[in-house]
Order: structure tokens, then sequence, then C-alpha cells
């Protein structure tokens, strides 16, 4: 309710003239103490107030004010700020809101969205990614994830992909889940406690998420997105299980509609989903792997870190050259 409702214009201007002379103090302090070269804003609600003060301490044009956006598709408008340096934007789509917000061309770069600088080098064999997280070597494997805090329907999405991703006919797996349950411990140890028919590896908070992403084949998650961002560059394909109401809205037919994965709630038809991937429509898993790796930007940090490089480098030329002799 509180995206929906400080969307429109007239409102978030309004909010942030009774809001901003509260924390514009703060602000103001910690740009004297600190008096930075440059600020870089990654929150929708820190451009106006900063900006505002260093309009009336006439900064605007001795520090550097850039913005990080980093929503895929549906976005807040107070990201955009038309005196901003320079505005970063992960997709097209969010390159053309902030036009339309006001910004010129020359303020907005499209360079994908910045994920931790690991994803950017190169994956290990799977077999070896695979024996060192005690997976089976040879079986496709999907990743379910609820976050840090391993929220959402993991429990029964398991146990759903449990009974999917083995033939009765047979009597074997077809396939095999890594599942992450971050800092829930209670639903791990459930996790662990159950007897599996297929091989199931039950991690806690990982820290090499690049790792457990490059031993599967798909992933299923919610849409956040620099999850979507780390998935597409290890090329999963993607499933997703839900979406927080405002700023993740859009990822959904962003993935969906790129054909990078699919969207549904229910964990029934989400082992479905993947049961079909390991068996008759491998292809379509192939697919859509190949269309993930090309919307990926894995180099996306590095770009906007060198631009802010050369956004310093050209104010301090221009300050010296502007120097009295």
């Amino acid at each position: 309710m509180t995206y929906y409702g400080t969307a429109p214009r007239v409102i978030h201007q309004s909010n942030f003239a009774a809001t901003s002379t509260f924390i514009a103090r703060e602000v103001a302090k910690g740009l004297m103490k600190y008096q930075p070269d440059i600020i870089i804003s990654v929150h929708p609600l820190m451009q106006h107030v900063p900006l505002r003060i260093l309009r009336a301490k006439g900064l605007l044009q001795k520090i550097i004010f850039t913005t990080v956006v980093t929503d895929l598709s549906t976005c807040h408008p107070t990201w955009f700020h038309k005196l901003v340096t320079r505005c970063y934007c992960p997709t097209a789509e969010l390159s053309r809101r902030a036009l339309r917000a006001g910004l010129q061309p020359s303020q907005i770069k499209v360079y994908g969205l910045p994920v931790r600088p690991s994803f950017v080098k190169p994956v290990r064999p799977k077999v070896e990614l695979r024996r060192e997280l005690g997976m089976d070597e040879s079986l496709p494997a999907i990743l379910l994830m609820g976050g840090g805090e391993g929220m959402g329907p993991i429990e029964a999405t398991a146990r759903a992909l449990g009974d999917s991703l083995y033939d009765e006919n047979v009597g074997e797996p077809i396939g095999q889940v890594l599942v992450i349950c971050g800092h829930n411990k209670k639903l791990a140890s459930r996790l662990q406690a159950i007897d599996w028919k297929i091989p199931v590896q039950v991690k806690g908070f990982v820290t090499k998420m690049e790792e457990c992403m490059g031993a599967c084949d798909c992933i299923i998650t919610k849409a956040g997105p620099g999850t979507i961002a780390e998935a597409m560059i290890r090329g999963l394909p993607i499933i997703l299980n839900g979406y927080i109401a405002g700023q993740e809205v859009g990822n959904v037919p962003y993935v969906v509609e790129n054909g990078c994965g699919k969207f549904s709630k229910s964990p029934k038809e989400i082992a479905s989903i993947v049961a079909e991937w390991f068996g008759p429509k491998a292809d379509e898993l192939k697919a859509m792997s190949q269309n993930a790796l090309k919307l990926a930007r894995p180099d996306a940090v590095f770009k906007i870190v060198h631009d802010l490089h050369e956004l310093v480098r050209q104010r301090n030329h221009v300050a010296q050259y502007s120097c009295p002799a």
C-alpha cells in the first residue's frame, strides 16, 4: 500500500516536504563530516533530500551525485531526479522510465544490475561443485531457495519435488534438489529429518551462492532482482514462486516474457514443471538457459565503478583547470 500510495508525484512530493525536515539535518551533518567527492544512492528515498541540501549549499557542481537503480522493471518514481549527475539503470525499460521522469540521455547509463564480483569468475566444473556440496554428480539439479531468512513455501515445494522427481515405474530418481534455508534453522531441521526418495541436500545460510547456482540446472525463488540477475549470469532457468507487491511485480513478466523462466505459486505445479524440464521438455530448459545468458550482465558492477571513476577524474580535472594561476 505504501508503494502504490506514494507513487503519484503529488503525493510523494508532499511526503518529502513533510519528512525531509526531520532527516535533512542529519544528512547535512554527514555531508559536512565526510566531505565526499561523490555520493552513490542505492535507495529510492535517498535522491530528493540529499540533492536539495546540495543545491541549497551550492555544492551541486562540487559533489557528484549518482543513483544506482536496483529494481529491474517496476520501480518507484522517486528513483529518478533531474539533478543527478548519473543514473545507472539495469534495463532499457527503466532507462525509458528515467527519460519520462525528465532525465537527459547523457545522465543515463544502462549497464545492468550490479551483483557480487564473484559471479564474474569462471565457473568451476559442475561435477566438482556437486561433489563438494554432497550432491549426486550426474542427476540434474534444482536449486530451491527463499532468501536469507528461508521464507516462502520451501517445505511444501521440496516435498512436491520429492514426489515429482522420483520415477515410480523404474524406482529411481530423475533429479535432485539443493535447498537453501538461510537463517531458518527450524526449516532446515524439518527437511533434514525427512526420508527422501531422491537426493536432497539441505543447507543453511550460504556465502558462496555462485557455487550453489553453478552446481544446479535451474532455480526456484521469489522475484528478487538480485537473485534473478545472478541466476541469469549462471544461465539458470527461473521458476518464480512469489514477489513483493510493488517493486517486484514487474520482475515476473521480465523473466517470463524474455523466455527465461515461468511463474507459479503452486508447489505441485512447480514440481511438475521441473519434472518436465528434467524429462520430455529438456529442450525447453536448454533454450531458457540460453535466453538467460543473453540477458546476463556479469560486468555491470565493474562498468559502474569505471564510470564513477571517470566522473570524479573529469570533475577534478575541470576544478584544477579552473583554478587561478
